[in-house]
């Protein structure tokens, strides 16, 4: 990991942008405030982040199922959660540039925190006290507007609609959450689990953010990966710890450093938490909220049963007894997690006086391409031809990438950059025409992180590397 300087945010996004990790979106018409796309290997990258999610809160355990609800739900949906009226923001504007702030975040800049539940007077009242200290980021006066709150859901108008849509307006979901929630009993009735059980998902959420920033961190539309576990209400606090614990050694097994870790506990809990805290990453502006644990009691399913007239209460098979359960949920996004992956793998190594060396330290299960093939040269035949036949082998088990392009120096520094564990030469010992023909039908590996090299035989080539990965 490179060291935390003034500029290390800006390398990050120039090699993402470079090297086809992230792009802003509609880059041709200038771009699009605080979307991004992925590009071929942050594509990669992403899905491979997915998937190391998925094996740990899915696959590894028989009590936890998955699910894809749709991004678009039952208008009372967003109601019955408290979003409609309450999922909204505190705002205010500089008088002077006319940019916008959220006001939680500036209050939290100069040691404030404001409650999720104040009210308009009164969180008002709390802007007033700090106002001399509150600079706007854009043009540094100090001359705000009065706070207002703004609505995070972003509204939409499905189908052939000719009366007025703003009396029930669609919303593309704010969180993933809630079609879980309001899955909870075709999970029961159509699956065999029972209580404790866990339900988790990864998809798309839209917010209407008044100050997205900080690249990739804080977008408006979001891709979230979320366990929501259902207990029975004395159990809820023992197996919040439970899970306090796994999410955080979950980001140590996965290879980041304890150092850039830590956990945050909320002073002031939303409406239906019982408990929060959010384990926090070292991101090159800061600690910031990685991924949130929540205690969130019995209240999701309980407005669910109201609004909806629907019993999403549980009856134990086993006692008869009828509860409500509790929810702890795990929440981290896509988009962040990604952020602190680059970070954490960002590296700067001094070669030489002049030459410094850009590498992505990647763990090796999330590299974009695993193993990069070279011919020596490309204007060979019998070298390419050679390659590719490796190359066609091995990508049946790993994620490879044939690469003929430029003399191997600058074919190994893309592939650093891009955070390739492993490439492979193929050269004239290997095809029997070299000086020494008792490295015939071997080929030259070169590990990423120490730019050692060694001759392996391409018999033993898959073994070889499926032990290398394995550990």
């Amino acid at each position: 990991m490179a060291e935390k300087t003034p500029d290390l945010m800006e390398k990050i996004v120039s090699l993402c942008k470079r090297r086809g990790f992230v792009f802003p979106s509609s880059e041709i018409y200038g771009g699009f405030a605080a979307v991004y796309d992925f590009g071929p290997y942050g594509v990669e990258l992403a899905k491979n982040i997915r998937e190391a999610w998925w094996q740990a809160m899915v696959r590894d355990h028989e009590n936890i199922v998955g699910l894809d609800s749709a991004i678009f739900m039952h208008p009372k949906v967003w109601e019955a959660s408290g979003h409609v009226g309450g999922f909204s923001d505190p705002l205010s504007e500089c008088k002077d540039c006319h940019s916008r702030v959220r006001v939680d975040h500036v209050l939290e800049e100069v040691g404030v925190s404001a409650d999720e539940k104040m009210n308009d007077e009164e969180i008002n009242q709390l802007f007033d006290s700090v106002r001399d200290k509150v600079v706007c980021p854009k043009c540094g006066k100090k001359n705000f507007t009065e706070v207002k709150k703004f609505n995070q859901l972003v509204q939409s108008n499905l189908g052939n609609f000719t009366g007025d849509w703003t009396k029930e307006p669609t919303y593309l979901r704010g969180e993933t959450c809630q079609g879980i929630y309001v899955n909870f009993k075709n999970v029961l009735d159509s699956s065999r689990v029972k209580v404790p059980f866990g339900i988790a998902q990864i998809g798309k959420a839209f917010r209407n953010e008044i100050t997205a920033r900080q690249y990739i961190f804080r977008t408006r539309e979001l891709e979230q990966m979320e366990l929501q576990y259902f207990v029975r209400p004395e159990e809820a606090a023992t197996v919040y710890e439970e899970w306090r614990a796994k999410r955080f050694q979950y980001y140590i097994d996965l290879g980041i450093k304890p150092e850039n870790l830590r956990w945050h506990q909320h002073e002031n809990l939303v409406f239906y938490a019982k408990a929060a805290w959010d384990i926090e990453y070292n991101f090159p502006f800061g600690f910031k909220e990685l991924e949130g644990v929540h205690n969130r009691s019995d209240y999701d399913l309980t407005q669910h049963s109201k609004f909806s007239g629907v019993d999403l209460s549980y009856r134990d098979p086993q006692t008869n007894e009828k509860y409500t359960p509790w929810i702890v949920e795990t929440s981290v996004g896509v988009g962040r997690t990604f952020l602190m992956v680059m970070t954490e793998a960002y590296t700067e190594e001094k070669l030489s006086e002049d030459d410094t060396r850009i590498v992505l330290k990647f763990p090796k299960k999330l590299a974009p391409v695993q193993v990069a093939v070279f011919p020596l040269m490309k204007n060979k035949p019998e070298l390419v031809e050679k390659a590719r036949e490796i190359y066609l082998t091995l990508r049946k088990s790993f994620r490879v990438e044939f690469d003929d392009n430029g003399n191997v120096g600058k074919r190994y520094r893309r592939q650093d950059e891009i955070g390739t564990p492993y490439c492979i030469t193929v050269d004239f010992d290997t095809i029997g025409q070299g000086d020494n023909v008792a490295l015939a039908d071997t080929v030259t590996i070169r590990d990423r992180d120490n730019m050692q090299q060694e001759r392996v035989k391409i018999t033993v080539l898959p073994e070889y590397l499926k032990e290398k990965f394995s550990v």
